[in-house]
């Protein structure tokens, strides 16, 4: 889950000191998704972009490795960390193991935020690479996909460099965010982070229970 803390600690910036935000460049309508697209549209991730309080560093690591557009991949055996340590596989939807590239991928992304000494990654949850509360488990095309509690490879690699990491589904936290980059932003005070709408109460109950 996020570090909600974490948000409330952030500095306050300036246009003169930007909040340094690394970001999947999909989310900021770069055309890097696997079907050449930037798999549809998220405003709550766009929003971050219309301020002058930030500068975005925008990120694709599975075109750094693989290029767009390419196959569909997702983890089998494991979450993202189980992958940079060897015990779980990222395969491509025909099977191909795409370990090395993703495990390049986030190591280029974690050298990128650490050069530009990002204080927030915000990243496409759900992603083999990016995501930061769910992934898939296995195949995303398999007749009952499944869905698991964990974090994408590039996105386990930035959380064990201690960069923090949210995605654009966390909105609660995307709330304190923005009112850290605009002191005028009302905050919606019924905002949740993934983990705390139903769906995810509901579809995790025995393993958070």
């Amino acid at each position: 889950m996020t570090d909600r803390s974490y948000l409330q600690q952030l500095r306050t910036p300036t246009a003169a000191d930007p909040l340094r935000i690394l970001m999947s460049a999909c989310l900021a309508g770069v055309t890097c998704g696997f079907d050449g697209t930037a798999n549809g549209e998220y405003p709550s991730a766009l929003k971050i972009l219309q301020y002058n309080t930030v500068r975005v560093t925008r990120f694709c690591p599975e075109d750094f490795s693989f290029g767009s557009p390419r196959e569909m991949c997702d983890i089998h055996g494991g979450d993202g960390f189980a992958v940079l340590d060897g015990k779980a596989k990222v395969l491509s939807d025909s099977g191909v193991d795409w370990s090395a590239g993703m495990i390049a991928a986030a190591e280029e992304m974690t050298a990128v935020a650490l050069r530009n000494n990002v204080e927030l990654a915000v990243l496409m949850d759900v992603s083999a690479a990016c995501g930061s509360q769910v992934i898939y488990e296995g195949n995303r095309f398999a007749p009952e996909k499944k869905y698991q509690i964990g974090a994408g490879v590039c996105a386990a690699l930035l959380m064990r460099k201690g960069i923090k990491v949210i995605s654009q589904r966390d909105y609660a936290s995307l709330e304190l965010l923005y009112a850290k980059i605009d002191p005028a932003h009302q905050m919606k005070q019924d905002a949740k982070d993934h983990h705390e709408i139903d769906w995810y109460k509901s579809y995790f109950a025995a393993q958070i229970s």
